[in-house]
């Protein structure tokens, strides 16, 4: 085993036990365990669950920039880009559902050194063409005027919220994990037709 395909299989093993366990109920020997490697070896990578988590995190945060910047040049229509940005947000959201809630730990605890982090990554996430592309739909009157940065503001929230509302949402809805996992698949299709239907014309 390489060290390459060593912190590759515990990266991939922590991602399973974060996304079924949550954040605070995940623990370091069941990742070293799904890992194939004793607990040991774990800690010789990462030292905490924070750190390891951590990781997580700018993994799946430089693959959505990557994808999200990739959509946002996108010389295609804007309710296609609409589409196209809230599917594969929804899809990073379902294969990691505790980094909503812990980018809002970690901007609560470290605030701007986190966004200074954020900002300074090779692969920043840069909305400007799609913001830009909105304006000049809403100039040409082909969408109703809407403020472009109030409708990027509103897609994330849309997205994301549900993620760091999940165990209140469970609780008072009485959804157990499959069922809200389902739903929050098809919120992909209710967030896009919920956008799209807000700046159609002749709503």
């Amino acid at each position: 085993m390489t060290e390459q395909t060593t912190e590759g299989r515990i990266l991939e093993a922590a991602r399973q036990v974060f996304m079924r366990k949550g954040f605070a109920a995940a623990r370091m020997q069941e990742i070293a365990d799904v890992a194939g490697i004793n607990k040991g070896l774990l800690h010789y990578y990462y030292r905490n669950k924070n750190k390891l988590f951590k990781a997580v995190f700018d993994e799946a945060f430089e693959r959505f920039a990557l994808q999200a910047n990739t959509i946002f040049a996108a010389d295609i229509p804007l309710f296609e880009k609409i589409e196209s940005f809230v599917s594969e947000y929804m899809d990073i959201m379902l294969e990691n559902p505790s980094l909503p809630a812990f980018v809002i730990n970690e901007l609560n605890q470290k605030g701007e050194e986190f966004v200074r982090g954020i900002m300074n990554s090779k692969h920043r996430p840069n909305p400007l063409p799609l913001i830009g592309q909105i304006q000049l739909e809403v100039e040409a009157g082909r969408i109703r005027p809407v403020n472009s940065l109030h409708m990027m503001l509103n897609m994330l929230s849309l997205c994301a919220f549900p993620f760091i509302a999940r165990p209140m949402f469970q609780g008072i809805a009485q959804v157990d994990d499959a069922t809200y996992m389902k739903l929050m698949e098809s919120r992909k299709r209710e967030v896009t037709d919920f956008i799209l239907n807000a700046i159609r014309l002749n709503q």
